[in-house]
């Protein structure tokens, strides 16, 4: 049985050593450091191998969102759960934009938080639901953002890509020649951000746009 490793960042010391023993009861969970700043997380996640930092986000010294930058800038493979009392939307959205692959309130019961810790090692992320509003309304405010982006012409050629039309049917379905088929497909790229064709019909896929 593989054991997962574990910094615990908490400046609350009761709360930090209650947490700590709890999790350690379980066999495949090993609290391998503990921190009560920003700080000393950012030093410790350069000193142990790591499968996961469990992070309170009101942190001295070093804030948690300075601390969640900074640890995802050194270890960015490396996945970030946040697990604090505050709940502001502002807060949400800047954990998102950080990064980090999971949100949990505290006074969640350990058999959750124990499954959101399993999940997130193992490549999944874990949002509670007052998370999951804001990250789908920041998600679809991104999309639409996206999309407005895009030109009536690009739309219809990111929609026959996704179709599985090639550069050739595409042009002649919209009859354009094939380069201007490829400036197209370019110029999508560029708006969205994306690198090849693929990573665009997924894209549309993803965002369920027609």
């Amino acid at each position: 049985m593989a054991i997962l490793k574990i910094l615990l960042v908490e400046d609350d010391e009761l709360f930090r050593l209650g947490l700590s023993v709890r999790l350690q009861q379980e066999a495949d969970l090993q609290i391998v450091a503990e921190a009560q700043d920003g700080e000393t997380a950012v030093n410790l996640t350069n000193r142990h191998p790591l499968d996961l930092v469990l992070l309170d986000v009101g942190l001295p010294r070093m804030s948690g969102l300075e601390a969640c930058q900074k640890i995802r800038s050194n270890h960015p493979k490396l996945p970030i759960l946040a697990l604090t009392s505050r709940s502001e939307p502002s807060l949400i959205n800047r954990l998102i934009e950080v990064g980090i692959q999971g949100y949990c309130l505290k006074g969640i019961p350990a058999e959750t938080l124990i499954l959101a810790i399993r999940s997130i090692i193992a490549g999944a992320s874990w949002w509670d639901s007052i998370a999951t509003h804001e990250i789908q309304s920041a998600f679809n405010h991104s999309t639409t953002s996206s999309l407005n982006q895009l030109t009536q012409r690009e739309r219809e050629i990111l929609q026959l890509m996704t179709e599985g039309k090639t550069n050739q049917d595409i042009a002649k379905i919209l009859y354009i020649t094939q380069s201007t088929v490829r400036v197209h497909i370019h110029t999508i790229l560029q708006k969205l951000n994306l690198s090849d064709r693929a990573q665009a019909i997924s894209w549309l896929k993803n965002n369920l746009i027609n």
